[in-house]
């Protein structure tokens, strides 16, 4: 899928605020680290590492939709950026019937079409009660099935405690840098811009400049 890396790997320091958001802006969803992350290491070794290493700190998330979706999730060292390491794509799906049977789908008909996905254009809410840290905006969208050029349209949010949190992909922002947001408060839509091919969100969280995995709040997801 995409990605929305920051230029630090995700277990060197961050010198600054500037230097992260720069790298955001810069790598957001780059095809090189994706490239590199499969090309520096063969599974084995990629399986040797994750068995030695401690298991990740978690990030307890408010869903990102008030409909139903799916995520897809990167890997622990696929992609070893800040942001994207442990992240996740996510897509709003529905029911589809075909022929008196019916299916989770992302999209009707072919797909062909953005408005053809049923995540193109909804709210995108906010994942925790944050701070807005940064925004972003790549005007140009993207036609489904064909790969855009970063940087992504995104929105970086930091917790009380510290932990920081990217939604890449973003279209239509509705709030600002330095403004107070709630959990499950609309911040955006829906988009397909930068290194993506379809409407959907990239969520990636770390913390003191360690990756952690997310987890939804499941008390908050919605009832398909």
């Amino acid at each position: 899928m995409d990605r929305a890396a920051i230029q630090e790997p995700a277990r060197r320091p961050v010198h600054s605020l500037r230097s992260l958001a720069a790298g955001i802006l810069a790598l957001a969803v780059a095809p090189l680290a994706h490239a590199d992350a499969r090309t520096g290491a063969s599974a084995d070794a990629r399986a040797a590492a994750a068995a030695s290493a401690p298991l990740p700190a978690q990030f307890l998330a408010h869903p990102l939709f008030a409909a139903s979706y799916a995520c897809s999730e990167h890997p622990w060292g696929e992609l070893p950026y800040l942001g994207d390491d442990l992240g996740q794509d996510c897509v709003q799906q529905q029911f589809v019937d075909e022929g008196g049977h019916a299916f989770m789908k992302s999209y009707r008909g072919d797909g062909l079409r953005n408005e053809d996905w049923f995540g193109w254009d909804q709210p995108v809410l906010s994942p925790c009660d944050c701070t807005v840290l940064k925004v972003g905006v790549n005007a140009t969208t993207n036609v489904p099935g064909v790969l855009g050029k970063p940087p992504a349209s995104m929105v970086v949010l930091q917790a009380a405690d510290g932990t920081r949190v990217v939604l890449a992909h973003v279209q239509s922002l509705s709030v600002k840098e330095g403004e107070q947001v709630k959990a499950g408060q609309a911040i955006a839509r829906v988009g397909n811009n930068g290194y993506s091919r379809m409407p959907h969100i990239h969520i990636g969280a770390w913390k003191d400049k360690q990756a952690l995995q997310i987890r939804w709040d499941q008390r908050a997801m919605p009832v398909p």
